[in-house]
């Protein structure tokens, strides 16, 4: 049986894209309507890199050892869960939501904790390490009713 009370929201988020939904039933059979959809253009890092890595001289003669080049691809996700926890504090401090359920992979979800407000922090009443934004809203309700959220 599923905990998820009428008017309480779920957000279904990971390093790029983010769905805002609300339980419009009750906790027996939620049924999850769609309010907010937030997307980020993350293109790869490749894609994002302007320079090879960098190189620096090791200290034998002729050697040279490879820098880490940043990770933009890595960075815009944290980013991304930075953008979402500021959403979600300014929806919580309008009043738009007393409850909320977050979904999201293990390290988005852990970026996301570090990010919120305690205003926001308040109001989650459960926590789901998936990654579920490529599922339609029926699959959606279906995990929280098997998690026993």
């Amino acid at each position: 049986m599923a905990n998820i009370p009428n008017d309480c929201w779920v957000m279904v988020a990971d390093g790029e894209k983010a769905i805002f939904l609300r339980n419009i039933t009750d906790a027996e059979d939620p049924n999850l309507e769609v309010i907010r959809k937030e997307e980020q253009e993350n293109p790869s890092d490749r894609e994002q890199s302007a320079n090879r890595p960098g190189r620096k001289a090791d200290t034998g003669v002729g050697q040279r050892s490879a820098m880490d080049d940043t990770d933009w691809h890595e960075l815009a996700k944290e980013r991304f869960a930075d953008e979402m926890a500021d959403i979600l504090y300014k929806l919580a401090h309008r009043g738009r939501f007393e409850k909320i359920v977050l979904i999201a992979p293990p390290k988005t979800l852990g970026e996301l904790r570090k990010s919120l407000h305690k205003e926001v922090a308040d109001k989650v009443i459960a926590e789901v390490p998936k990654s579920m934004t490529n599922h339609p809203v029926d699959e959606i309700e279906k995990l929280l009713k098997a998690e026993n959220v």
